[in-house]
């Protein structure tokens, strides 16, 4: 899809988006961005975390 882009057309695009957007709003997107990625990843290890602690309580309760 994106492969007919080149290096000025790329330039291009941006410069498109930063005069729709503005440069305070793109820092915000990227900001929450970055914030969302960080809790998707620590939800994940939370989920690996909970898992681990009630496979050692399950075994606790066998013996």
């Amino acid at each position: 899809m994106l492969q007919f882009l080149r290096g000025w057309e790329w330039i291009v695009v941006l410069v498109i988006v930063l005069l729709v957007f503005g440069v305070g709003r793109i820092g915000k997107l990227g900001g929450e961005l970055g914030k969302s990625i960080r809790s998707f990843r620590e939800g994940l290890k939370g989920d690996d975390a909970k898992d681990k602690t009630e496979e050692s309580d399950s075994e606790e309760n066998k013996e």
